[in-house]
């Protein structure tokens, strides 16, 4: 029926683990509601496993041992190795590989979660045909670590134990086998799918949703909307120019509670070392961008009409872009020698600096409009 289909490189189990607890979250889950009922403790249950186990994917799995965004002791590598393997998405160790290589080789063939290949295979498709064993040369430092390999060892055992027998144990203390039926639904199965489905909306819609102010040479966009349904991870373009900083939300009022969650470990003396961006290495980045987009806007303006050298408003709109124009290119050039030589500069110059970069393009855009509108 399908003769060119690939079945020799299909990883059944995934795949049916993926399509069973899909189907069991949206038409079990609600059936064993419509006939029990839904109480404050299975509510509860949910948020708390919810909360850990996607936590333990983004600060654990992600910022810690794949990106080495900070130093962790061990009752926090422990912690998130445990209820990240609750989450179901392979070892520390698998994970932290695939995601090295996704950043080494982003939108190319040897990405593994390539976008270039379609939404479905970033999304999900990709693990349909993750086969095993695999070498994983990349994670040599994290083989070091006795913790990560007990955990690479065992982790579809701790899943198994803490991800669902656990809950349906909590949940038999609660109601009795109604409870434990209840635990193993909702804080069990459905958990897992949408935490899981949070993590892969970063390989999909954090791909092609949102906008990219520190490089465009990828295709992963910054999206405070994705943010609120991935503890923080939706800034993801961000994310892309610095992945070795601990914060993905790198703007104080950004929406990142794993970046909240690890300075607090930090203040409690469980982490520590935390890489931070230089603030002019973020700044040169949004001006290299931005000087970029003004580059494109201008060309795309084409030559300029002749009767529009007549159009006082056109003019006027011309000479403040070209003086813009100079004074952004003045401070790149400052900024860029800072850079190099490793001088700090002040947070109210950085400020001022990415104020007059936006003024060059909403200068830009203002030329743009005269000269299509009225000239």
């Amino acid at each position: 029926m399908f003769p060119n289909f690939p079945f020799n490189r299909v990883n059944w189990v995934a795949s049916g683990f993926l399509i069973a607890t899909f189907i069991t979250a949206v038409v079990g889950t609600p059936l064993y509601i419509r006939q029990f009922g839904l109480d404050w403790f299975q509510v509860a249950l949910f948020l708390v496993y919810f909360i850990l186990t996607g936590l333990s994917i983004t600060l654990g799995y992600h910022r810690l041992f794949a990106h080495r965004a900070f130093v962790a002791k061990w009752p926090v590598r422990l912690s998130t190795l445990v209820f990240g393997a609750c989450a179901f998405e392979d070892s520390a160790l698998d994970w932290a590989s695939d995601h090295r290589d996704h950043h080494k080789h982003t939108d190319t063939d040897d990405d593994p979660y390539n976008i270039q290949k379609g939404f479905f295979w970033a999304h999900i498709g990709w693990i349909f045909f993750k086969l095993y064993p695999r070498e994983l040369p990349n994670v040599a430092d994290l083989r070091k670590d006795s913790l990560v390999m007990w955990q690479h060892r065992h982790h579809r055992t701790v899943a198994v134990l803490v991800g669902f027998v656990l809950p349906a144990i909590l949940g038999f203390f609660w109601n009795g086998w109604v409870g434990a039926l209840g635990g193993f639904l909702i804080a069990g199965v459905t958990r897992v799918v949408c935490v899981q489905h949070c993590t892969f909306f970063i390989n999909s819609l954090c791909h092609c949703m949102g906008h990219r102010p520190y490089s465009s040479r990828t295709s992963a966009r910054d999206s405070w909307f994705m943010a609120l349904f991935t503890f923080g991870e939706g800034y993801h373009n961000y994310h892309h120019s610095f992945q070795h900083d601990y914060r993905n939300g790198v703007k104080n009022w950004q929406f990142d509670p794993t970046k909240w969650t690890i300075w607090v470990l930090e203040r409690a003396g469980l982490v520590t070392d935390l890489r931070r961006a230089a603030p002019e290495k973020v700044l040169l980045a949004e001006l290299r961008e931005a000087r970029l987009q003004a580059e494109q806007r201008l060309a795309e303006l084409g030559t300029v009409p002749p009767h529009a050298l007549n159009c006082p408003n056109w003019r006027k709109a011309f000479d403040t872009v070209q003086e813009l124009s100079a004074g952004f290119s003045e401070n790149y050039s400052e900024l860029e020698r800072a850079v190099a030589e490793h001088v700090r500069v002040s947070g109210k110059r950085l400020r001022l600096w990415k104020a007059q970069s936006a003024r060059l393009l909403e200068g830009i855009a203002e030329l743009t409009r005269l000269q299509i509108a009225y000239c």
